[in-house]
């Protein structure tokens, strides 16, 4: 039929070119395309933490004088995770008794836990929750469960939600699958896998990380039947767990050993820190910590290589991004201020993480020179030195091939036109 008619002929071979430039067009969308959906995939892939905000519980349940090691333990703690980010408001301490005012101390208003006390753990910037006889079994599965009274203020409750991941600490006297709060009762370990259930059920945590250090600690996660749940002690069944040193002046054991080796680990950790809870636990040595620390993670999800540190002990968040801003629009510095100021921060963080990013954004300090863009967005850096936003090079690669069909395609088109 073509060669009756030479004029069509001559038409579909001019068409040929054409319709290879047009295929070549619709792969290179459809490989560009795919390289952004696999940049995002990978983004949100399983092994990144779905957490929002991060919180603290840290419990010493020893009083008297000396027991001093177990409150600066707790003040270790304290002073790491406020380090990493997470906010006061997002922190709840419990210590029943207050050795910095205690009439014994050489040091008044002061907690060391080295024998050179080159660091004051108590300072000047401490907020204790719970005090004196106030910590009890009680209060501290209360806390957990969220059955409180509607008279207790909102400086003593966990406001966790599904997306908060929740780190407890523990330290104290115990033993065989229990531990002493101030030599008058003793918590167990069914009392603590009942409430870390009563957590899930409730949608109060989405990971949680629980610490303990105390004689036979690790009987104390025994009974956890809980999900989503990384648990570690300082010590096995039968097993002491050991003070690491005294201080003459102070009279008595300044920290227990194995928190002394945790805390040693955190001092080269800062908000953004790739280090995961593999490493943490691959440091544990029992030439250094006299002691078998365990760790059971048959509950947790995500493996431990993938689980960075900071996903428990700091602040750092995930971050949704969510359309424009009628910010944008303003160009008046001045008056994008007094938007911004009469504006609710629900209405641009949502409403389910607006105090955990702003604890973590305020944070007074920032590790490693590390700026605020960086903490905010977390432990990656996923921006280029102008500002902007850095493309998969796959995906840069097949624009500009789609853009140079796109070229090819109109300067053809025009010889056509032309003949």
């Amino acid at each position: 039929m073509l060669l009756l008619f030479p004029s069509l002929t001559r038409c579909w071979l001019r068409l040929v070119p054409f319709l290879f430039l047009l295929c070549t067009l619709c792969v290179n969308y459809a490989q560009a395309d795919s390289a952004h959906e696999d940049a995002a995939r990978s983004f949100f892939a399983d092994k990144r933490s779905a957490h929002t905000n991060n919180w603290a519980v840290l419990v010493c349940a020893s009083r008297y004088w000396f027991n001093y090691r177990h409150m600066a333990n707790a003040l270790g703690m304290y002073r790491t995770v406020k380090r990493l980010g997470i906010p006061d408001s997002n922190i709840i301490l419990m210590l029943p008794d207050d050795m910095a005012c205690n009439a014994r101390n050489s040091f008044p208003g002061s907690v060391y836990a080295a024998s050179g006390r080159r660091l004051d753990l108590y300072g000047d910037n401490i907020e204790v929750d719970y005090r004196g006889y106030e910590v009890t079994v009680e209060n501290f599965i209360r806390l957990l469960t969220g059955r409180m009274d509607n008279a207790v203020p909102r400086s003593k409750r966990l406001l966790t939600d599904a997306r908060s991941n929740v780190f407890v600490y523990m330290t104290g006297h115990g033993g065989n699958e229990f531990l002493k709060f101030q030599d008058n009762e003793e918590i167990s370990a069914f009392d603590i896998a009942d409430a870390f259930e009563q957590m899930w059920q409730k949608k109060r945590y989405n990971e949680l990380f629980f610490m303990i250090d105390t004689c036979q600690a690790n009987t104390m996660y025994s009974k956890i039947y809980s999900p989503n749940i990384l648990a570690t002690g300082s010590s096995e069944l039968d097993e002491s767990s050991l003070s690491h040193e005294n201080d003459n002046d102070i009279g008595v054991a300044v920290i227990d050993s194995y928190t002394h080796h945790v805390l040693q680990f955190m001092e080269g950790i800062n908000k953004t820190s790739h280090a995961s809870m593999q490493d943490f636990f691959n440091t544990y040595d029992y030439d250094k910590i006299r002691s078998h620390a365990g760790v059971r993670d048959d509950l947790f999800k995500r493996a431990l290589s993938d689980t960075r540190v900071t996903n428990f002990f700091g602040g750092v968040a995930q971050v949704e991004i969510l359309g424009p801003s009628p910010l944008d629009d303003v160009s008046d510095p001045t008056e994008q201020g007094s938007m911004s100021a009469n504006r609710p921060a629900e209405a641009v963080l949502g409403d389910d993480s607006v105090a955990a990013r702003a604890g973590s954004l305020s944070s007074p300090t920032h590790a490693s020179g590390a700026s605020p863009k960086d903490e905010y967005l977390g432990t990656e850096n996923l921006w280029d030195d102008e500002g902007h936003e850095d493309e998969p090079a796959p995906a840069r690669w097949g624009v500009l091939r789609a853009w140079t069909g796109v070229a090819l395609l109109g300067a053809l088109l025009g010889s056509v036109a032309v003949r």
